[in-house]
């Protein structure tokens, strides 16, 4: 019985090792998707008074249509504060469209974002306009537009600088939301397929 299975399993490992030296070869023409991953520091301005964060932002980009000259990506980001400031802090998980285009080195780039945040106030908590109320912790849908570059020192290595304006719901503000301010400077790292910097 294992004399008849013999040829079977070496036909097989002959496929597979074909197959696997196929796909290797056509990888760079079908993949439809190219990943990448980003970190980096953020500095924050919460909106609330004077309200300043340091925090860490990372998250991956899932970029589609690789030899198009405007990318569309999927874009997943999350941020959270390391020094919270001595009014409040943000943290956040967002997720949206990202639109790009590469010149050379530098790839410049939108997007539009939303997803879920939440915004620890400092000491004993922050008032509501008007009210004996305070809250030490809000949680809320956020919305963020802007925008950046990345600029790369090879096909896969890049500095990132972006920014973003974000807007939370707060039950302390008048208005009833908060309009912070991101500036941050990272790292990229892009499995780029089909697409060449020159």
């Amino acid at each position: 019985m294992q004399r008849d299975l013999r040829p079977f399993i070496l036909l097989s490992f002959a496929a597979l090792s074909s197959g696997l030296a196929s796909a290797q070869a056509n990888s760079t023409a079908s993949r439809a998707v190219t990943p990448s991953i980003f970190a980096g520091a953020t500095v924050v301005s919460t909106g609330l008074d004077s309200g300043r964060n340091l925090s860490i932002m990372a998250g991956i980009d899932l970029a589609f249509l690789p030899k198009a000259k405007l990318q569309p990506s999927l874009e997943y980001r999350g941020m959270y504060a390391i020094d919270k400031g001595e009014v409040d802090s943000l943290k956040n998980n967002l997720g949206g469209i990202k639109l790009s285009r590469l010149f050379g080195h530098v790839e410049p780039y939108a997007n539009l974002l939303a997803g879920r945040g939440e915004t620890a106030y400092a000491n004993d908590g922050y008032q509501v306009p008007n009210k004996l109320v305070f809250y030490t912790l809000s949680s809320s849908n956020v919305f963020s537009a802007g925008g950046g570059a990345d600029v790369f020192a090879n096909k896969h290595l890049a500095l990132k600088v972006d920014v973003q304006i974000q807007r939370y719901s707060s039950p302390v503000t008048v208005s009833g939301h908060l309009y912070s301010e991101t500036g941050t400077i990272g790292l990229v790292y892009v499995l780029r397929v089909g697409r060449k910097v020159q």
